[in-house]
């Protein structure tokens, strides 16, 4: 790993939240993801299964967690398992946890070699009334690849018919869309690189740059930083290339006059940043430029002033869009008209924002989370993302912070970040 070392009491705070929510008598247990084939003997980059993370911190192939908090022997009522380190393999692809380094990651004293694991499985199992099994459902999820998490499901029930199988899932719906003042601080760090990496950017950007240029910088400064690598695929689009949400090709030059959006974060520790700015390539709004850039700014710091425990996303995307109706009307893209006779289930702005305001964030990019018809909980994590898209003009602006849900007020994540037009433009011209 390329971060410093986490607190190992995130990750035992987890696992006690986790426990805490099980029925008597049960028994939980999580696999690592698969090593996914690309072609010939090549592997995609591992990428371990975020629940497993975030229960044991461990970012290491061919993992499992069992957690059994009425085992009659207190030493197995957590167990990590891991591969056990083979002297080829590790000429090969390098180095494999060894028990001291998992116990001081994770805080789980009882290690057992994967190899080892079926004869201490079976009395265990017979032991509990309950087994929890985990899947992916995040509802974003449209995976028909039968992930280990599947596979292993069905070995079990084959197993071990008579048991109650209860899933995980939903447990971890609830616990992981409330972040806790030590994963608080994990997520910071890794805005904190975002921050140097956009301000770097800044003072880069300019005509005949190209798109992979600056996505050459975001790279440079994420892992100089001790960064992973990228949260998810960096989106620079300058142009009319900024109305397409998923943007990736990154291959364009950047012109005198465009703006360029640029949505990108950081991974730091296992957790994420997703920062979205759009900047003009000149270093100058234009007049237009700057009217719209200042509405989208505008919806986003009402759609901040709005998200709030106890609201549900459903209903706070609603009264974003009213909001964005308004902006549009001014803006001279829409009529007063245009709102009055709408379509409720698709409502005008919908032509000039199509995507959804908000999401949560943490180990994940889109986070686990219940659904957006629950009431958000203290403690969530999310982006604030409003667009504007203008196909008639081939422009798209889109600003994104993070935001930490709080009670007695919420905590802009990004606060430091600069957002305004005239920000942008001083440190560009810098």
């Amino acid at each position: 790993m390329k971060y410093l070392p986490l607190d190992q009491q995130l990750f035992i705070n987890n696992r006690e939240r986790f426990k805490a929510k099980l029925q008597p008598g049960s028994i939980a247990i999580f696999n690592s993801n698969d090593e996914l084939p690309t072609n010939g003997d090549a592997l995609h980059a591992f990428k371990q299964n975020a629940d497993l993370y975030w229960l044991t911190g461990i970012d290491q192939e061919d993992t499992m967690l069992v957690l059994f908090p009425d085992n009659p022997d207190p030493k197995y009522r957590e167990v990590l398992v891991l591969v056990r380190p083979n002297e080829l393999k590790e000429k090969w692809d390098g180095h494999r946890l060894r028990r001291e380094e998992a116990q001081a990651i994770s805080g789980i004293q009882t290690i057992v070699w994967l190899d080892s694991l079926d004869t201490l499985l079976q009395p265990w199992i017979h032991d509990a009334q309950n087994i929890y099994l985990n899947t992916n459902e995040n509802n974003r999820k449209a995976n028909l690849v039968p992930v280990r998490d599947y596979r292993y499901a069905t070995e079990l029930r084959a197993r071990y018919p008579l048991h109650n199988y209860l899933r995980s899932a939903p447990i971890l719906k609830e616990l992981r869309a409330v972040k806790t003042e030590q994963e608080i601080k994990v997520i910071q760090q890794a805005i904190d690189i975002t921050e140097k990496t956009f301000r770097r950017l800044l003072t880069f950007i300019k005509p005949g740059v190209f798109e992979h240029e600056i996505h050459a910088e975001i790279m440079h400064e994420f892992l100089r930083n001790r960064a992973t690598g990228e949260a998810y695929s960096s989106i620079l689009a300058s142009g009319d290339r900024a109305r397409t949400l998923h943007y990736v090709s990154n291959n364009q030059e950047c012109k005198d006059g465009e703006l360029i959006l640029m949505d990108f974060g950081a991974a730091y520790g296992g957790y994420n940043a997703d920062l979205t700015r759009t900047v003009p390539v000149n270093g100058r709004f234009t007049d237009r430029q700057r009217q719209v850039y200042n509405a989208c700014l505008h919806l986003h710091n009402y759609a901040k002033s709005i998200l709030a425990p106890g609201v549900t996303i459903a209903k706070y995307h609603e009264m974003v869009g009213v909001e964005a109706g308004k902006e549009f009307v001014k803006l001279g893209l829409l009529t007063e008209n245009d709102i009055k006779n709408q379509d409720p289930e698709t409502p005008a702005y919908r032509k000039y924002l199509y995507h959804g305001i908000s999401h949560h964030l943490g180990v994940d990019v889109h986070d686990l989370a219940p659904s957006f018809h629950q009431p958000l909980p203290e403690g969530a994590v999310l982006t604030v993302e409003p667009g504007i898209y203008i196909e008639e003009e081939q422009m798209g602006v889109r600003i994104e912070n993070n935001i930490w849900l709080k009670k007695s007020g919420n905590v802009d994540l990004m606060q430091n970040i600069p957002i305004t037009a005239e920000e942008i433009e001083a440190l560009m011209k810098a």
